[in-house]
């Protein structure tokens, strides 16, 4: 039997709640087993931008561990996981990963997709950037993870906010190989734009 492709997905307590409710829901969508950590913070964010409950936000992952659990099953590199996406990415948890301090599974856990040279992609949400924060990205980086800021891409001429987090989405797990039906830019694309 073919085992299922297993994702992290941690959320941090940026603004931009909806990008890590969107990767669960598209990732479901795929039958990708979800392991998600949510930090305390995202969950006043999710009370602040969203009408979804904490039942409804966990009930969209396959499993969920409390966010002091450093002994749970994604803070081990035996856990084979594809990596990890954290939608959104706090700058607290952007610097506790670019030093490696691990005072939360969240940040844990991102470490240890590090060490064992998976994909850590993150969506950091947070403008202007000082020197700090760039020099955290930088660090990441050169560990070997992807900074994603949540982006939208203008180009589709999008309708709603969610066709925006959407896509962006989209353009983060195609960075795990998952391919989502979303427009792309290509030469039949670009013929059907307004002029």
């Amino acid at each position: 039997m073919e085992k299922k492709q297993r994702i992290i997905i941690g959320i941090s307590g940026a603004t931009g709640i909806q990008y890590g409710i969107r990767a669960l829901e598209l990732l479901r969508d795929l039958e990708v087993e979800t392991h998600v950590v949510i930090s305390k913070a995202a969950e006043m964010v999710r009370n602040y931008e969203t009408d979804y409950r904490h039942d409804e936000l966990i009930a969209l992952a396959d499993k969920v561990y409390p966010l002091n659990d450093v002994g749970a099953a994604i803070s081990s590199g035996s856990f084979k996981t594809l990596g990890m996406l954290i939608a959104p990415c706090s700058v607290k948890t952007l610097s506790e990963i670019a030093t490696g301090v691990t005072s939360s599974l969240l940040s844990r856990a991102a470490d240890v997709v590090l060490k064992e040279r998976r994909k850590l992609v993150l969506m950091v949400r947070e403008t202007p950037l000082h020197l700090g924060h760039l020099r955290a990205m930088t660090a990441v980086t050169e560990m070997g993870g992807i900074i994603m800021p949540p982006v939208p891409a203008f180009y589709l001429q999008p309708s709603s906010i969610d066709d925006m987090v959407t896509h962006t989405v989209a353009r983060s797990l195609d960075l795990f190989g998952f391919d989502i039906d979303i427009p792309r830019w290509d030469e039949g694309y670009k013929a059907t734009l307004k002029k």
